[in-house]
């Protein structure tokens, strides 16, 4: 049997692509290919607390502290009194960050992201022993990848990173944040697009990064779905009984600027202006800045928004955002923020169409004109057009979610995943 670490930013009940992504290849490898999975994280809920302290964290005595779906997950506190100076003081005095090729001015980029894990470095100070065979971090350029590189170079174990490396996203370009991958072992990239950037940007050996994208659990979302019976109906529930044949515009994802939350706010007056049947609904946490914006749409005479947040569900298989994604028109998400968007495999999963952005990894994902559309990032115009042009094109909407439906089928379930993923460990020394 093998022993992996994971050290992800956060766990479940986090939510976010990444943390979701560890978690079904720790639930996967563990059942399926025999691995003990041991889960190191933060004990952080929200981005905010893994640097500040009036962020949301989760509770020892909160369900999920210890056991998420059968796994043990150890969390750790969060160093928020050190200043910045102190902490880059405490790691600099490791020995084994001498070993490594990280420059002070790389060091205090990454513990300004946080989390500081006090107990871990602790015990890199003491020389604890770990015993694994792989360790696996996620995500990029947060500082539980310092805390993976120290234990794997303290114990001689093969270290492995996911980074969901941002690159359409000017504050992730800094080439000297960007060194911290250079010392990992392996680099799993979610396409190409992002391998080349790793490689052309930052220098990164080519043999040391492997391509393999995101999963979806395709079962869950198909539309015969039989796994959640007395399926919820999510018009039925948050429609108007008079607009429940209104036309539904999804987006799923952290509602900020990044993500085209705000520029998909933007639109909406563009869009009422030639249909005015139309609900728009937004799941995922919330921002300052999505909250002011939604407040002057609300204003709007046409205006028709549901706003969800991780409060309002049990999860990421909450069987409201699962009725939302079979029930909607079309899936809108025109990211910059995204390595890859497991939310659109999900619509395809679901048969619905996609929008996207044309920026970063994205266009590898979804095949303009084929599975969905592209538009412009921030562009509330070009959002407004593709919309109406899809929402008027039932035909179009139907083919471009069964192409999406087919790739997802044949490439993209988390099994599949997790069988490459398998096939790496074993490449770095796993029986």
């Amino acid at each position: 049997m093998n022993n992996i670490l994971y050290l992800p930013t956060r766990y479940f009940p986090a939510i976010s692509g990444a943390e979701f992504y560890i978690q079904r290849m720790a639930e996967i490898l563990s059942s399926k290919y025999d691995y003990n999975v041991n889960i190191f994280t933060s004990n952080a809920i929200d981005f905010k607390a893994l640097r500040e302290s009036n962020g949301k964290i989760i509770s020892s005595n909160e369900k999920y502290f210890n056991i998420v779906n059968k796994l043990k997950i150890n969390r750790f506190s969060i160093n928020y009194l050190s200043t910045l100076e102190e902490k880059l003081s405490r790691v600099k005095d490791l020995q084994l960050i001498k070993d490594t090729n990280l420059s002070d001015e790389t060091l205090k980029k990454v513990i300004e992201n946080g989390p500081f894990l006090e107990e871990l470095i602790k015990r890199l100070e003491n020389n604890k022993k770990f015993t694994y065979d792989i360790i696996h971090s996620t995500f990029f350029p947060y500082f539980n990848l310092i805390i993976s590189l120290l234990i794997g170079k303290a114990n001689n174990i093969p270290t492995v990173c996911t980074p969901f490396f941002h690159f359409a996203n000017p504050r992730y370009l800094n080439i000297e944040i960007g060194k911290i991958l250079s010392e990992f072992d392996r680099i799993i990239s979610c396409t190409n697009l992002e391998k080349r950037f790793l490689i052309n940007h930052l220098k990164i050996p080519s043999e040391k990064i492997r391509v393999i994208s995101m999963g979806v659990d395709f079962h869950r979302f198909k539309s015969d779905d039989k796994i959640i019976p007395n399926q919820f109906g999510f018009k039925k529930k948050y429609f108007k009984p008079s607009e429940r044949r209104y036309k539904m515009v999804l987006f799923c994802g952290y509602k900020n600027y990044e993500k085209g939350a705000v520029s998909i706010l933007k639109a909406i007056p563009l869009i009422n202006n030639e249909i005015k049947k139309a609900y728009f609904v937004f799941i995922g946490p919330p921002t300052l800045a999505f909250n002011r914006e939604l407040s002057k749409i609300q204003k709007l005479k046409y205006s028709r928004v549901i706003n969800l947040t991780p409060d309002n569900l049990t999860g990421y298989y909450d069987k409201k955002k699962i009725a939302a994604f079979k029930e909607t028109d079309l899936f809108l998400m025109p990211s910059r923020s995204d390595a890859f968007g497991i939310a659109y495999l999900e619509a395809w999963a679901s048969g619905k169409p996609v929008i996207g952005a044309n920026i970063g990894a994205i266009p590898e994902v979804i095949r303009d004109k084929v599975d969905g559309l592209l538009v412009q990032f921030d562009d509330q115009l070009d959002i407004a057009k593709k919309v109406i042009y899809l929402l008027k094109h039932k035909k179009l909407r139907k083919r471009y979610g069964s192409n999406g439906q087919e790739k997802v089928t044949k490439f993209y379930s988390w099994d599949k995943i997790a069988l490459k993923t398998h096939n790496l460990y074993q490449e770095l020394g796993c029986e």
